[in-house]
C-alpha cells in the first residue's frame, strides 16, 4: 500500500500550521543558497582539475617546459 495524494495534502497542510509560511520560506531559501555554493565548489573543483591536468599535459609534450607551481 502506497502513499496516496490525501496523506501528502495532510502532511503538507500540517508542516505549515506548524512552522508557518515565513519559516519555510526563509528554510527553502537557506537550502537554495546551499545548492548554489555546492555546485559553485564543484565547478570550482573542475576547473583547478582541468588546470592541472593542462599543465601535466603540456609539460609531457615539451619537456623543456618546467612546472614552477611543484
Amino acid at each position: 500500500m502506497g502513499i496516496s495524494w490525501i496523506q501528502i495534502l495532510v502532511v503538507v497542510v500540517l508542516v505549515i500550521l506548524l512552522f508557518g509560511r515565513g519559516r519555510i520560506s526563509s528554510l527553502m531559501g537557506d537550502i537554495a543558497s546551499g545548492i548554489t555554493s555546492f555546485r559553485k565548489g564543484l565547478r570550482e573543483d573542475v576547473d583547478v582539475l582541468d588546470e592541472k591536468a593542462s599543465s601535466v599535459i603540456d609539460n609531457e609534450t615539451d619537456p623543456t617546459k618546467t612546472d614552477k607551481k611543484s
